[in-house]
């Protein structure tokens, strides 16, 4: 992977491509931004291009085939075992990197959501932090800082990926072969993620957005069953919670264009239900309803627990609805 095929990350890019010319290179890095948005890719770029001994990997010497399939013997890679990267596996880690490099100039590691280190792995991981064996390379990811301990980040070089543009997601979705209509929604459903737009562009995504729609227009108080059963479902993790609001919020910014005349649709393949559920509001209605579900999102993104915010949300709903 080189760093030229790295989307829309152009500052984090150019700070290690200046590192690795000048060989300024720290033995640590924390790499911040939201899923999907290119810090694996890039951490696995700047190991290539360390291995290489260049500031864009040639990708094809042997060191770089054999990072393009993972094979590289000095290259480590830590992922949660379960909920935690655990005590046992930066203990493993350590062992790795203090020995020799087998082939390249230095040994590297990754330590993926490094933000679900258990405490007794953080600790652990703090100590080869403070004392970094040889010229040994570590590149700690992280879509959640809060998580991570204020010491463990103090010892390393802190680079933030911001969310990718709507333009560049959507230009990356059309050149590997998404629909066009279907690359448009799912880059507006993205929020800056290459990998959730990914996972918005599946074919199954299209009944799943529906049968959204088909709740929202079936709120009620007066049948709060499947209220409840809904808030329940929705707010499965904060994670899940979220991306269904960005999908409420999306379907509920559509109808609302239908109501005042506008043309530029996100969801296109679900026109249909978006007019029959915008002929059953009024347009202060769905402003409203809007307003709420932007509200919720913000209360999540602050911590609200999402079960409690959920419920809330689908509440004031169905108020709206019933008025």
């Amino acid at each position: 992977m080189s760093f030229s095929r790295i989307l829309g990350q152009d500052t984090p890019v150019n700070v290690l491509r200046r590192a690795l010319r000048t060989g300024k290179m720290a033995h640590a890095y924390l790499f911040e931004g939201i899923e999907g948005c290119g810090k694996k890719t890039t951490a696995l770029a700047l190991v290539e291009a360390a291995f290489c001994g260049r500031d864009e990997a040639c990708g094809q010497c042997p060191s770089c085939r054999k990072m393009a399939s993972l094979q590289h013997p000095d290259l480590h890679v830590v992922e949660p075992d379960g909920a935690f990267i655990k005590i046992d596996q930066i203990r493993d880690l350590q062992r790795e990197l203090v020995l020799r490099p087998v082939e390249a100039p230095m040994k590297a590691c990754i330590i993926d959501e490094a933000d679900r280190l258990n405490p007794a792995a953080a600790n652990a991981l703090l100590k080869t932090l403070e004392e970094p064996p040889g010229n040994a390379l570590m590149i700690l990811l992280t879509s959640r800082m809060a998580s991570i301990l204020p010491t463990v980040r103090s010892r390393c070089q802190l680079l933030r990926f911001g969310p990718l543009p709507e333009r560049v997601v959507e230009e990356e979705l059309l050149r590997r072969g998404t629909a066009p209509d279907i690359a448009r929604m799912a880059a507006s459903l993205a929020n800056g993620s290459l990998s959730r737009a990914l996972e918005v562009g599946d074919e199954g995504d299209s009944a799943g957005r529906g049968q959204l729609l088909s709740r929202l227009g079936a709120l009620s108080l007066g049948d709060i069953a499947p209220l409840f059963a809904a808030a329940e479902e929705l707010s499965a993790d904060r994670e899940t919670a979220v991306e269904r609001l960005d999908e409420l919020a999306s379907l509920l910014r559509d109808v609302f264009l239908i109501q005042g005349g506008g043309s530029e649709m996100v969801n296109r393949d679900l026109q249909p239900l978006l007019e029959q559920e915008a002929g059953r509001s009024t347009l202060e209605t769905s402003r409203q309803r809007l307003a709420h579900i932007l509200e919720a999102r913000q209360a999540l993104t602050r911590n609200a627990n999402p079960r409690l915010t959920m419920d809330v949300l689908l509440m004031r709903l169905a108020q709206e609805r019933d008025q």
